[in-house]
């Protein structure tokens, strides 16, 4: 194995270049009328009725939190295993992110463990639908329900997955994807939300872009107006050339979701006769899509150490992602054992729609010889 396996890698063929060169034609770079047509593509994948393009999903959790008027004081639960934006999100409205523990399976947040975490303060509840998998959002939604809470999916890792037959995104209040260079389809960078409430996706659009009309929609109208500025608003939006990957991408998104779930099946069967390390745990009532393919180290194996070994062969391999309560910009006194395990022990091992199989067989191959050598 003398070439490198990266960890992931996106698939582009011509259909993103066709479709930059029509926004390139135009003269209309900025956010216009593709990234309409992202935005109309993935609201009907999803089944949502509105969405709104913007830059990144941590953009879209903070304009989630906003709309749904978090603000200082509140506090939020927010899954605790993820990437630090999720947590940032809450911070960004000088509100307290309040960090809940997973299920060790399936990497979640564990229902069991929310109650607990609820006070006078609390608004919301940030599930993560962890690496493509759902969180178990009819419990989640129960407690919400009972206790007025509003529920914001990050869904960065997960369009395309499935709960019970239903897509990641659309139980929730609010939900958010991500475009980013990892994720099953990318835009490089770029994000989304949904929402079936219309007053909520007016004011994410209206907060994405200044609190003003887009210079799109302004140039489309008849009369002249000059915008006045009453809100804090962000620079949040998509632009068309950033929209012209999407729409392509959209395309693509059931092949690629099969490839990497045959893929993953693949690295199971090699995962079940291998010691020392635990394959990815899939709920029955999840449609997984594979955003990563994670697995746990044995305890007595420094995790670390495999994937300096697996470089030092040519194979790119990561952690799952992170114990936000262990973070020290959090300054918080939750705690999340169960996630802080996982933290240490979980490997995300290459998958991505071009893997070939064989190459699969090769790194579990060296995969196992580490194992062992290190045990």
């Amino acid at each position: 194995m003398n070439k490198k396996i990266t960890l992931a890698k996106p698939f582009f063929d011509n259909e993103e270049l066709d479709e930059i060169k029509k926004v390139l034609d135009s003269g209309w770079v900025s956010q216009g009328p593709k990234v309409t047509e992202f935005e109309e593509k993935v609201a009907g994948y999803v089944g949502a009725k509105y969405a709104v393009a913007v830059a990144n999903c941590t953009c879209a959790l903070h304009l989630a939190n906003l709309s749904s008027g978090i603000r200082r004081g509140d506090e939020v639960i927010v899954a605790d295993y993820t990437f630090p934006a999720t947590g940032h999100s809450v911070l960004y409205c000088n509100a307290k992110p309040v960090f809940c523990d997973i299920d060790p399976k399936t990497y979640n947040i564990d229902p069991e463990k929310i109650e607990n975490k609820i006070t006078k303060k609390t608004k919301a509840i940030i599930p993560v639908h962890t690496f493509g998998q759902t969180a178990k959002m009819d419990e989640i939604l129960d407690i919400a329900r009972k206790k007025d809470l509003v529920v914001i999916e990050d869904a960065a890792c997960a369009l395309g997955a499935k709960f019970n037959g239903k897509y990641a995104g659309t139980f929730g209040d609010i939900g958010c994807f991500s475009f980013h260079a990892r994720k099953g389809i990318t835009t490089g960078e770029g994000g989304m939300v949904v929402t079936d409430d219309k007053e909520i996706a007016e004011k994410i659009r209206y907060l994405s872009v200044f609190g003003m009309k887009s210079a799109w929609d302004r140039d489309q109208s008849n009369s002249f107006i000059i915008p006045r500025f009453c809100d804090i608003g962000y620079n949040y939006k998509m632009s068309d050339i950033t929209a012209a990957i999407g729409v392509a991408q959209v395309k693509k998104i059931k092949k690629i979701i099969h490839k990497k779930q045959e893929l993953a099946k693949y690295w199971d069967e090699l995962l079940d006769k291998m010691d020392f390390i635990i394959k990815p745990f899939v709920s029955k009532e999840c449609f997984h899509i594979y955003q990563s393919y994670v697995a746990l180290i044995d305890k007595k194996i420094h995790r670390n150490k495999v994937i300096e070994k697996l470089a030092g062969k040519g194979i790119q391999a990561q952690i799952g992602t992170y114990a936000l309560h262990a973070q020290p910009i959090y300054k918080s006194q939750d705690l999340c054992p169960v996630s802080r395990d996982v933290y240490d022990r979980s490997l995300a091992l290459p998958l991505y729609y071009t893997l070939k199989e064989e190459e699969i067989t090769g790194t579990a191959k060296i995969l196992k010889d580490i194992l062992k050598e290190l045990s």
